[in-house]
């Protein structure tokens, strides 16, 4: 007589070691970090809105200048953006920056760093600067970087980190000109949206 229990227990184990594999397999794709609902955030973090004016030295405003040609076309003058779309101007700048967009209202902090003309053929430049925050509500840095084709209304560039209460932040900051008046000075609305805030 041909004995059939020992191999349907085998089995029955089998099977149950199989169902207990894949509902961990299952319950691993649903917290795993390679799902793609997990990772996603769409919502800031934390977001701000701040102005920063710059005032270039044109040779005859040294009491109220924030930003100095610190580098040019062979040949150019250093208190005079070149011609050609400013191409080859190196720029550097502490500028005041504010909540609102009144040049004389209250400094909440200063926004420091350069700019390069870098486009012969449009208004384009590359930024590398910093916001250093120093007031009631913000304590801190935040790094910017990025392209600026400056003749688009409005365009992003990317927050790449931060100090103090934005210590590791990034985001997205969308930059706007809010007002300028020819080479000499400009306003530039920053609404900064963390999308990393630790």
């Amino acid at each position: 007589m041909p004995c059939f229990f020992p191999l349907e227990i085998i089995s029955r184990k089998k099977m149950r070691t199989s169902g207990f594999v894949a509902i961990f397999f299952l319950i691993f794709l649903s917290v795993s970090s390679a799902y793609p609902g997990w990772k996603k955030q769409y919502n800031p973090c934390k977001q701000l809105v701040l102005y920063f004016h710059d005032i270039i030295y044109n040779g005859q405003n040294a009491a109220n200048a924030t930003a100095a040609i610190v580098a040019a076309p062979e040949g150019a003058n250093l208190t005079i953006l070149a011609g050609q779309f400013h191409f080859g101007n190196i720029a550097v700048f502490d500028d005041p920056i504010t909540l609102d967009n009144n040049l004389h209202s209250p400094p909440v902090g200063r926004a420091q760093g350069m700019y390069i003309y870098d486009t012969k053929n449009t208004f384009t430049a590359w930024l590398g600067f910093t916001f250093v925050l120093n007031s009631t509500k913000h304590q801190g840095t935040i790094n910017f970087i990025g392209a600026d084709p400056i003749m688009v209304k409005s365009r992003d560039i990317s927050v790449v980190g931060g100090t103090g209460d934005f210590f590791m932040h990034r985001g997205i900051a969308t930059v706007m000109t809010d007002s300028f008046e020819g080479d000499v000075y400009f306003r530039l609305r920053v609404d900064v949206k963390f999308y990393e805030c630790w």
